[in-house]
């Protein structure tokens, strides 16, 4: 760290993650100007922000000075920014050091790291390691978000008492990125979605995200998930150990003596890694498909590294989910409460809905986009719920879809609909918050919008 104190430091980007760069840089002194090509008037709450930082940094808005880039010692760019943008690959020119967020943090990170990466799952898969490693009495970092930058790491006290450093790399953050050596990679999936904005080809995007495999040693582990990459020569020829896992039953797939991994068999999750371990289930929080799928990469993940079935147990049982993503609140008179604000689309919505076996009674509604058709919806919701408590600026044409379902009700405002989805369950009852909306319409996002309905509800 101490390398880059008093440089005259540029940062490409003002999100969230240029001002978790801004605090890195100040605590070493740094001389710091942010650029990003959005005009001002579109970053008024970003420029109120940085104008109370002490010092305050300097700022270029609506465009990138090659100027600012020539001048600065060190140039450090977010992640929504392309790498080979054209004053960045002029900086790397002049001689200029260059380095993503991630990259900056990597280079600094000297514990072990339990890289997750895939298209799906990554944040669930990373938090599910970090938690039962806590139960291990391990100290642990988990980031590599937006919300949860890997810089973040750099500037928490006592870094250097922390055991493992889990992190979600996207394909994206792998771009430019020199010396990455995970001590262990998990690997969910690779879809053919990619992001046209850094990526010129689907050939691209996917040979930048298996990239990362080819610096792992024999001393290194990879999990892989059997049910989607069995055919990929890439992981079946990795240089390290390799475990699989699968929420189908390796006996039945007849390749329980070919591979080690994690399985479902007999309503029972076993893993034959250096010894066979059989976990129950039944008393599993999270619940979705998915879900049971990123739990059975984390069990692979922490068994490689010998984590006792005692904690592994303790994760099935108490591990909630993310915040705001299925996320289970608590359970009271019988009736569960699951937190789903991150649901902002009718199709994650119904998504949300079909994971649940028990009767369900859903808050639905936000904010109005008369653009967006409910209708083709409505089926799915009717067939998925008990009752729906409608709320927000939607509610009347929302109402208006769904009027073949005689359990809808209509309520005045955010609170009184927790309350009253509460007075209509039963034992046995899930309550979900899962709107199919924006939460603009009374709150700032999905995240102020759950934690208020996290806070109604232990309050109940």
């Amino acid at each position: 760290m101490e390398r880059f104190r008093g440089k005259k430091v540029l940062i490409v980007g003002i999100g969230k993650t240029g001002f978790k760069l801004i605090n890195f840089f100040n605590m070493l002194e740094c001389d710091i100007r942010v650029t990003d090509i959005k005009p001002i008037f579109d970053l008024n709450k970003a420029v109120k922000k940085l104008k109370k930082i002490k010092p305050a940094p300097q700022m270029t808005f609506g465009e990138h000075c090659n100027e600012d880039f020539l001048e600065a010692d060190v140039v450090i760019y977010s992640p929504s920014v392309k790498h080979n943008m054209p004053q960045l690959e002029l900086a790397r020119k002049e001689g200029k050091e260059v380095y993503s967020e991630f990259a900056l943090a990597n280079m600094l990170c000297d514990r072990p790291i339990i890289a997750v990466c895939g298209s799906h799952g990554r944040t669930t898969v990373a938090h599910m390691i970090g938690f039962c490693l806590k139960l291990e009495g391990k100290n642990v970092f988990v980031g590599g978000t937006t919300d949860v930058a890997f810089i973040d790491y750099c500037i928490q006290p006592g870094k250097e008492e922390i055991d493992y450093v889990v992190v979600e790399v996207s394909a994206v953050q792998m771009l430019g990125l020199k010396d990455f050596h995970p001590k262990m990679i998990v690997f969910t999936s690779i879809s053919e979605d990619y992001s046209e904005d850094h990526f010129s080809s689907p050939g691209e995007f996917i040979e930048t995200k298996l990239s990362v495999i080819k610096a792992l040693s024999p001393d290194d582990t990879l999990i892989v998930n059997f049910d989607k990459l069995r055919n990929n020569n890439f992981f079946r020829n990795a240089n390290c150990q390799t475990y699989w896992y699968s929420r189908k039953s390796f006996v039945e797939q007849g390749v329980i003596a070919e591979v080690q991994g994690t399985h479902f068999h007999g309503r029972r999750i076993h893993s034959n890694i250096c010894c066979h371990s059989e976990f129950k289930v039944n008393s599993m929080r999270i619940i979705g498909q998915e879900n049971r799928e990123n739990l059975l990469a984390a069990i692979t993940a922490c068994k490689s590294i010998d984590v006792s079935d005692d904690s592994i147990q303790t994760l099935i049982e108490r591990f909630p989910g993310i915040p705001h993503r299925l996320e289970f609140l608590l359970e009271k008179n019988g009736v569960r409460f699951y937190n789903d604000s991150k649901a902002e689309t009718m199709g994650e919505l119904i998504h949300s809905l079909e994971a649940f076996k028990a009767p369900v009674i859903l808050i639905a509604g936000g904010k109005d986009d008369e653009e967006l058709e409910f209708e083709p919806f409505v089926g799915d919701m009717i067939d998925n719920t008990r009752l729906m408590v409608l709320v927000g600026e939607c509610k009347e044409r929302l109402n208006r879809a769904i009027a073949a379902h005689d359990k809808t009700f209509i309520v005045g405002s955010f609170e009184e609909s927790v309350l009253f989805a509460y007075q209509k369950s039963r034992n046995g009852d899930v309550i979900i918050l899962s709107p199919g909306n924006k939460a603009s319409d009374f709150f700032r996002d999905f995240e102020e919008r759950g934690n208020y309905f996290r806070k109604l509800v232990y309050q109940l």
